[in-house]
C-alpha cells in the first residue's frame, strides 16, 4: 500500500506541477493564451498588462520548480492554496467575463486546490495517520 501512495503522491504531484508550467510557460511568459493578459490588464490597468503578465507567469514557473524540488512541502502546498484562492477570489470578482468558465472557474480551482491539500497531506507517504 505504501509503493501505491508513492506514486500516486509521485504523479500527482507531477501534474500539479505541470498546471503550474502550462498557465506560467504557455499562457503567460508565450502569450499563447491572451485571455490571461486581458484579465491583468482589467484588474491592473493596460500599462501593466505586459510587466505583471510576464512577472506572474515567471513566478508559475517558479512554483513549479518549488513543488518538483519538494523543499518545504507543506509550506509550499499551503502557498499554492493561497495563491490559486486568492487569484481566483479576485477573478471571480473582478473579471468573470474573461475566465474560460465564467464564474465556474471557482469550482475548477477550489477541485485543485482539494488536489493539492490531499496529495500533501492525506496521500504523501509519511503522513501521519489520524485516528
Amino acid at each position: 500500500m505504501r509503493l501505491i501512495k508513492k506514486h500516486i503522491h509521485k504523479a500527482l504531484t507531477c501534474s500539479i506541477a505541470i498546471v503550474w508550467v502550462a498557465n506560467g510557460l504557455f499562457c503567460k511568459v508565450l502569450g499563447l493564451v491572451p485571455r490571461h493578459r486581458q484579465i491583468v490588464s482589467a484588474i491592473l490597468g493596460p500599462t501593466y498588462a505586459s510587466p505583471f503578465t510576464l512577472l506572474i507567469g515567471f513566478l508559475e514557473i517558479g512554483m513549479a520548480i518549488w513543488i518538483v524540488s519538494g523543499y518545504r512541502s507543506r509550506l509550499n502546498a499551503l502557498t499554492q492554496m493561497l495563491v490559486i484562492a486568492t487569484m481566483n477570489t479576485l477573478e471571480f470578482t473582478l473579471v468573470p467575463h474573461l475566465l474560460l468558465w465564467g464564474r465556474w472557474n471557482a469550482f475548477f480551482a477550489f477541485l485543485f486546490i482539494i488536489m493539492i491539500y490531499l496529495n500533501e497531506f492525506c496521500i504523501k507517504p509519511g503522513t501521519p495517520k489520524h485516528t
